[in-house]
């Protein structure tokens, strides 16, 4: 069975007390933001129900992966236009990625 939205905003809403998001002061309402994109994941996760199942984790893990680096990108940007460097924790990562090797 596939959660609802509303059910899958709950359980972000609930991931958040132990790795909370800083939404600082967006203009726009947190549970409003939680529930439009688990609806846009459910949407996702519905139309990946008619795939066979190597199509359906192909496609789950593709929208998983470019999150995460739509996510790293975004961090990178605000890290910059806030002067702030690298930690030394990920430093190795970015030697990785600048094609130095760690």
């Amino acid at each position: 069975m596939i959660a609802s939205s509303a059910e899958l905003a709950a359980m972000i809403r609930e991931i958040e007390v132990e790795d909370p998001i800083d939404y600082a002061d967006l203009p726009y309402d947190e549970d409003a933001l939680r529930l439009l994109v688990c609806s846009q994941v459910h949407e996702i996760v519905e139309q990946a129900a008619d795939m066979d199942e190597d199509n359906r984790q192909m496609l789950l893990m593709a929208v998983a992966a470019k999150l995460v680096l739509e996510n790293l990108v975004l961090n990178i940007r605000l890290m910059q236009m806030q002067g702030r460097s690298i930690d030394d924790s990920s430093a190795a990562l970015f030697r990785r990625l600048r094609g130095r090797a760690p």
